[in-house]
């Protein structure tokens, strides 16, 4: 996710934390301090109910952080690898391949809201301990409101509603059914729009009367029912360009240019020679050395067109995506979220063979839509490979 940076790792998976999560943690302690932990235990210096909202805080962040390393956990002892963790304003995402069974989805979607569920009645255990044996207020509605927060996390997170983990569940239910991945993981996002949508009217009739929960509830509804129609897009893409191999999909040959050129040399030479909006680049030996749109090129100061050797405005191979002639295209699609999106330059061994664009995904998909709801088709069916899993904790 854009705008995240490593803050650690539990069992070699690294943490991150995205822009948004120290301004949503200000406001919880803001929200304990000033409103929750007073009216609860009256009476006490403000410094306490500043320091306890700031524990309150650290300890939810640390509850997502347990509730996201539950689905990394659970995916690799499946075998799933797993990228990475990053918590943002909304909850969390874990990033990791997609599970290649039903019965492996359901156990990493429900590990989360499990995890979850066992925090929130872990808190609300102490609470009651604390408060029977030492009866101290302020560490009893810290550990309250923790409790009662991570049982609502776990409880909405259950929701039948993608891209939250029961929308996960639902989505392995339906796999586990019918067989077809794709099409439950539509289904799935399909009632995720509903469930979204409805969410969304509730927390506006909610504000509406006064009730300022509501518009939170609002824009995370709003959130799932995007995410959903996002998911539902996909599964239609993957449906339509099943069996589809990379080098169906491909452009070939390909024009490409010479990375030492400098951008006035580049745009006369090479760039006016295409209808092309993005080329790849080549160095000195003919290997790839990155992609480079043109449109970046124009808006150059005419100062920097003269001076810089175009490879300097370029994305750099490291940082795009790479695929083989004979890979899935819908696996190849699905490491875009991880690898640097499109174009996807294609590689036989250290030669370039080619290049996947935008328009070239939109093509297939248009013929081979056309083509199954003619009867006829465009590749073989095949099993989904390789993709990208989250798993949302809101």
């Amino acid at each position: 996710m854009n705008g995240s940076i490593r803050i650690g790792s539990v069992r070699s998976v690294t943490v991150r934390a995205h822009w948004s999560v120290p301004l949503i943690m200000l406001l919880f302690a803001y929200g304990l301090a000033d409103r929750t932990l007073p009216a609860y235990a009256p009476g006490l210096a403000p410094l306490a109910y500043a320091t306890a909202g700031v524990a309150g805080a650290l300890l939810l962040l640390a509850s997502l952080v347990a509730h996201e390393t539950a689905h990394a956990l659970m995916a690799r002892r499946a075998g799933v690898p797993v990228r990475d963790m990053t918590l943002w304003a909304l909850g969390g995402m874990t990033r990791m391949d997609r599970p290649t069974t039903a019965r492996t989805t359901f156990a990493v979607a429900v590990s989360g809201p499990l995890a979850s569920l066992l925090l929130g009645g872990a808190a609300v255990g102490a609470a009651e301990g604390v408060h029977a044996t030492l009866g101290w207020r302020l560490p009893v509605a810290v550990l309250g409101w923790l409790g009662a927060t991570n049982l609502l996390l776990g409880v909405f997170n259950l929701l039948p509603a993608a891209p939250l983990d029961g929308g996960r569940v639902l989505q392995a239910a339906l796999w586990w059914r019918s067989g077809d991945r794709e099409r439950a993981q539509r289904a799935a996002g399909r009632t995720g729009q509903v469930i979204g949508m409805a969410l969304a009217v509730v927390g506006w009739l909610a504000f509406a009367r006064g009730m300022t929960g509501g518009l939170w509830l609002m824009v995370v509804a709003l959130f799932v029912a995007g995410a959903a129609a996002a998911e539902r897009r996909w599964a239609q893409l993957a449906l339509a360009l099943r069996g589809v191999r990379v080098a169906d999909a491909m452009t070939s040959p390909v024009d490409t240019g010479p990375d030492w050129l400098t951008v006035d040399r580049f745009l006369a030479d090479v760039a006016a020679r295409t209808r092309h909006s993005v080329l790849p680049l080549l160095d000195f030996e003919g290997r790839p050395s990155g992609v480079v749109q043109l449109r970046l090129l124009t808006v150059a100061p005419s100062g920097e067109q003269q001076a810089r050797p175009v490879r300097e405005l370029a994305t750099p191979v490291s940082q795009c995506t790479i695929a083989a002639p004979d890979e899935q295209l819908t696996a190849v699609l699905a490491r875009l979220g991880t690898g640097g999106g499109l174009p996807v330059l294609v590689m036989d061994g250290a030669r370039l063979d080619g290049i996947i664009t935008a328009h070239d995904i939109q093509r297939l998909y248009q013929q081979n839509t056309t083509a199954k709801r003619h009867g006829t088709s465009h590749g073989t069916a095949a099993p989904g490979e390789g993709a990208g899993h989250e798993g949302i904790a809101t």
